[in-house]
């Protein structure tokens, strides 16, 4: 009686544990739950697909050979696959890395300069370039219209005091040195305290360099130095690929 009663206990037990498999969905009791795949694509690839139609640039024409620079000293940024127009004092090389904004664009190639000092640190007017991963894997096809929009909104939203007004200014497809590029130019409307500055003129081009990483060039000139201005406009058109 007593080996009848443990095998009764047993089979009690059994019972249980294959009804509660069964109401749970799961009837192997090896098999691991499998975990969701993780999406490991960058951002940009992740809220920008590839196109499925791809223009050869922004006017639809095959690519031209770039144009020939300008004479005079030029910044190379080898890992963002660009060069572009250097100027004189007060400009001075950028020698740092600065990841910017949700996106964490890594800015390590450059000129700025400090237009004041305030509460909140140095205020800079800036030329600053970066490659961010944009593509999925090897591909290299970019939808430029979404990734210059989403870098040109996280720049909005991310390196300036908020809440802020934009008058936009250009968001286009185009080239820039003969390779596809989008370019959002606008000049924003803002407050801090103790900051002297309440509007800036910037532009983010996003440069099609035939990698899976695009080409950013942000460049920005505080309202209280607008003898600088046209050095955006100047800057963007200087640019050539490598």
């Amino acid at each position: 009686m007593i080996f009848g009663g443990i095998a009764a206990a047993i089979l009690v037990v059994g019972l249980l544990v294959t009804a509660g498999l069964v109401f749970s969905g799961d009837t192997n009791p090896l098999r691991a739950r499998a975990e969701p795949a993780t999406d490991v694509r960058p951002p940009l690839a992740q809220a920008c697909p590839a196109p499925t139609v791809i223009p050869e640039n922004g006017n639809g024409a095959p690519l031209q050979p770039p144009p020939a620079a300008k004479p005079g000293a030029r910044t190379t940024d080898a890992e963002a696959g660009i060069s572009y127009a250097a100027y004189d004092a007060p400009w001075q090389p950028w020698t740092t890395v600065w990841r910017a904004g949700t996106l964490e664009v890594p800015y390590t190639r450059g000129q700025h300069f400090v237009t004041e000092q305030y509460s909140g640190g140095s205020y800079h007017a800036s030329i600053l370039s970066a490659a961010v991963p944009a593509a999925d894997n090897d591909a290299v096809s970019l939808d430029l219209q979404c990734v210059g929009r989403q870098v040109a909104a996280d720049v909005r939203a991310e390196y300036y005091p908020q809440p802020n007004t934009m008058d936009p200014l250009r968001d286009e497809l185009t080239d820039l040195g003969g390779r596809p590029a989008w370019v959002t130019s606008f000049r924003l409307h803002f407050s801090s305290p103790g900051l002297r500055a309440t509007n800036e003129l910037a532009a983010v081009a996003v440069i099609d360099v035939g990698k899976p990483t695009a080409a950013v060039l942000y460049v920005s000139v505080p309202g209280t130095h607008q003898q600088f201005d046209w050095v955006v406009e100047d800057v963007l058109e200087s640019v050539r690929p490598l």
